[in-house]
Order: structure tokens, then sequence, then C-alpha cells
């Protein structure tokens, strides 16, 4: 049986790009260009995971700014979302899957990208120990999440702001409780600190955490370990 939230996501595909980078008024573009440049620093494999990739705009990304890859998955666990990656400039091969359980050999990639997807995992850590299993010694785990607020602009933004404007909005352009969700996904996930710590409880080591527009956002970067 189809999850309620996967049924969410295939009914909001065909507006899901227009409404991210317009709630987001387009920061969601420098957040992602940030992330790959940064991932290009570090000079990593050419194995790639767009995990939770949606329509692949994280993976676009990625290769613009690291060129072509060896191999390259967009996995997502809605089959719409994976259609909306039609026509767009990536040499990522869709394939639904369940991030919690993912058919892919151990150590399969050198990069996996987590974009705005972890807080719509039924379980984080499952979601972390999994991507922990599929990235090789040193790779990589790019998250860019929104994560449940602790500074007094979050609580402000998440909990009177957003629900006031960002139902309204979906409601106008797609479905009102599809944006209903997102806000309360965010009040509910873990803090960043926590997610953190959990993390490392997984076998990854912090890189760095980078706030993006005074936390209503964050970038973090997590260095796969070598085995104990």
């Amino acid at each position: 049986m189809m999850s309620p939230v996967r049924k969410m996501f295939d009914g909001i595909a065909s507006r899901y790009d227009f409404l991210n980078h317009f709630l987001s008024c387009g920061q969601d573009v420098l957040w992602r260009r940030a992330c790959c440049r940064e991932l290009r620093r570090m000079n990593p494999g050419k194995r790639l995971l767009d995990l939770c990739g949606g329509t692949g705009d994280f993976a676009v990304t990625y290769e613009k700014f690291n060129g072509k890859q060896d191999v390259s998955i967009l996995g997502d666990f809605s089959y719409e979302m994976l259609k909306g990656s039609a026509g767009k400039k990536t040499a990522a091969k869709p394939v639904q899957l369940d991030a919690m359980n993912m058919p892919f050999a151990d150590g399969a990639f050198d990069v996996v990208l987590n974009g705005f997807g972890m807080r719509n995992l039924p379980d984080a850590n499952k979601g972390l120990k999994e991507s922990a299993r599929v990235l090789s010694a040193g790779g990589y785990l790019q998250i860019l999440e929104f994560f449940s607020p602790r500074n007094a602009f979050n609580k402000f933004f998440y909990k009177c702001l957003a629900p006031l404007f960002i139902p309204v909005l979906g409601a106008f352009f797609s479905k009102r409780e599809a944006y209903e969700y997102l806000v309360n996904s965010v009040i509910r996930f873990l803090p960043v600190q926590d997610f953190v710590k959990l993390a490392e409880e997984n076998g990854f080591e912090l890189v760095h955490v980078k706030s993006c527009f005074w936390g209503v956002a964050y970038r973090v970067l997590l260095r796969k370990g070598a085995a104990k």
C-alpha cells in the first residue's frame, strides 16, 4: 500500500520545482550551489547518488560544478517526482527506491546528496545508517535540510509566519495539505545539533554545519569514517 506521504508527493510533483523556488525566493537554488562548490573542494570520487532527489535539481547542480560522473543515480520513493527529471540536464538515472533499504551494494557511491528529504523518512536513524552503508570509506554525505527550530528567529518563522503564508500559497498553486505537512514536518524534526550527533553515532565525521538564511535551513557536510 502506498504511504500517505508518498501519495502526497506524487500529487504535487508537477508544481514542486516552481513552489520550491517561489517559497524560498530562489534561495534553494543558491543553497544547492553552495553545497556543490564545497564538495568540489573535497575532490570526491565520481560515483553520485542524489537521494530523496525528487525531480533531480541537486543532481543537475552537482554535475554542473563537478562534471560528468562515472555513476549517477537519482533516487526517490515518488515515481511522479522522478518523472519530473525528464528533460533536465543530468545524466542521473532515475530509480524508485526506499531510502532506508536501498538496492545498492555496500560502498557503491562516493557522494550522497540529500536535499530536504531526511525529515520525510519514517526513521532518520535508519536513513543515516543506510546512507553510510552505500558510501565508500571517506565518502561524503551532503545534507541540505530544514531542521527543528531552536533560536528565536527560527521559532518565530516556523511557528508564527510559516503556518500563515506557506499553506495559503500552497493551496493557491497546488495542495494546501501538502504545505501544511511541510511546516509540521520541520517542527517535528530533529534540531541540527541532535541530527549531527545521530550521524556521528552512525559512523560519520562532521566536516561542517553552515546556516542558510539565519538558520531557516542548514547545510550539513558529513564524511564517512573508516571502519573500526
